[in-house]
């Protein structure tokens, strides 16, 4: 069981993990976001929301300092104090719609995403305020859409995604489309490389999710954390001990907190080895 001064690194999913599925909270997870602030260690904001909804976020969090991933991996934003700005892994958000457009205009696929809408569409789909709305339509490698269509012409259209070098994530609300070689796994593990670079050792990471689209970072961390959904999908995970996964009974940042409690000790070896 890792300790809190031990070399970790944390990756969490926003929606439905870290804040709560309806009103978007983060409170409950207050004591040990403090806790995790005051060891130091790096908590990394890993989600489907947009590099501008995230700098927001961040700022709230009082995380600023710290890289997030966006996009559901296909934006890797970095501090000011490391080299670079950030890193795009995947196409760009022009390129995608356009591909979008062209594919619903040959074959008639019926889908509606963030590009075809107004804030206020976003807003009824999403909960948010028209003003958050449009901080998560400000997109840059990702588009989330609502398939309409019939199951057939859904497998038609992710075999035309892939003929495009795109691919479909599953998210807790949406399905989204970004470049084949992006996703929340990919990113991780460049960032928990980079912080290997940095500290000269490696990082022990756990990772907290509650969709689909989280299973790339569950499956590469060293400590998954599969936080109960507002969904019936399915959560397979096939590379770890199941010692390494644990299955939280409670929703959002309620079920945050229950993983990190089974993960982490709060005592410091230190502790332990004076006794």
């Amino acid at each position: 069981m890792p300790y809190l001064d031990d070399p970790l690194i944390i990756f969490t999913d926003l929606d439905g993990s870290l804040l709560d599925h309806h009103d978007y909270s983060w409170q409950p997870a207050k004591p040990w976001l403090d806790r995790l602030a005051a060891a130091q260690i790096p908590l990394i904001l890993t989600t489907s929301k947009t590099s501008a909804e995230v700098a927001a976020l961040q700022s709230d969090l009082q995380l600023t300092h710290l890289p997030f991933i966006a996009e559901n991996g296909a934006m890797i934003h970095l501090p000011p104090d490391w080299r670079g700005q950030g890193q795009m892994m995947g196409a760009r958000y022009a390129d995608i719609r356009r591909t979008l457009e062209e594919l619903r205009h040959r074959y008639d696929f019926e889908f509606r995403g963030f590009g075809d809408v107004t804030p206020k569409q976003v807003a009824l789909w999403t909960g948010l305020s028209e003003a958050d709305a449009a901080l998560a339509m400000l997109r840059e490698a990702s588009e989330p859409l609502i398939w309409f269509g019939n199951d057939l012409d859904f497998a038609h259209f992710k075999k035309c995604l892939t003929r495009e070098g795109l691919a479909l994530t599953r998210g807790g609300r949406f399905w989204h489309v970004m470049g084949v070689d992006a996703g929340k796994g990919p990113a991780v593990q460049w960032l928990s490389a980079e912080y290997q670079r940095q500290r000269g050792k490696p990082a022990i990471s756990i990772g907290l999710g509650d969709g689909p689209n989280d299973l790339s970072m569950l499956e590469v961390v060293d400590h998954a954390v599969v936080i109960k959904g507002h969904h019936h999908h399915e959560m397979p995970l096939s590379r770890h001990h199941p010692a390494q996964v644990y299955r939280t009974t409670e929703f959002g940042p309620h079920g945050w907190v229950q993983g990190l409690d089974h993960f982490i000790s709060s005592r410091q070896r230190e502790m332990l080895n004076e006794k």
